[in-house]
C-alpha cells in the first residue's frame, strides 16, 4: 500500500531522485524519468542514467530514492537495493554538427529496486522513523 503512494506522488511531480555511492562510499545523485509499480512488490526507476550512477551499480547496489512534493512539503525516502538493471533503449550518441567527437552511446535504463525501508522526506523536522 505505502508503495502505490509514492508512486502516486511520483507521478504526480513527475521528478525522482536516484543516489548511489561508489565502493568507497562516494555519493552520487541522478534525476530518474519514472517510478512504476514492478512485480512482487518492487519498484522500477526508469531514466537515461549517466555513466557515474551505472559504474557505481556495479560496486555497491544500495540506493536511496527521494520522491518529494516541494510544494507541499511531502515525500519519501526509500532505501533498498537494485536487483537488476535492465536496458530499455540505446541511441548511438551522434550529436549534429560535432562528427568528430564520439560520444559513449546512451542508454536508457530500468533498475528494479527491492524498498527494504520508506521514510518521510521534508524539510519540516521529522525522525527518520520507518512510515
Amino acid at each position: 500500500m505505502q508503495l502505490q503512494k509514492v508512486v502516486a506522488l511520483a507521478e504526480k511531480i513527475q521528478h525522482v531522485f536516484v543516489a548511489t555511492a561508489d565502493g568507497k562510499g562516494l555519493p552520487h545523485v541522478a534525476a530518474a524519468g519514472t517510478l512504476t509499480a514492478a512485480p512482487a512488490g518492487r519498484l522500477a526507476v526508469a531514466a537515461w542514467f549517466c555513466p557515474g550512477t551505472v559504474t557505481n551499480l556495479r560496486q555497491n547496489r544500495h540506493v536511496a530514492i527521494v520522491v518529494w512534493d516541494q510544494e507541499d512539503d511531502f515525500g519519501y525516502q526509500l532505501l533498498g537495493e537494485v536487483e537488476k538493471v535492465e536496458e530499455v533503449a540505446v541511441m548511438d550518441g551522434y550529436i549534429p554538427g560535432e562528427d568528430e567527437i564520439r560520444p559513449l552511446p546512451q542508454i536508457e535504463r530500468q533498475l528494479i529496486v527491492r524498498v527494504d525501508k520508506v521514510i518521510a522526506f521534508r524539510h519540516a523536522p521529522h525522525s527518520d522513523i520507518e512510515e
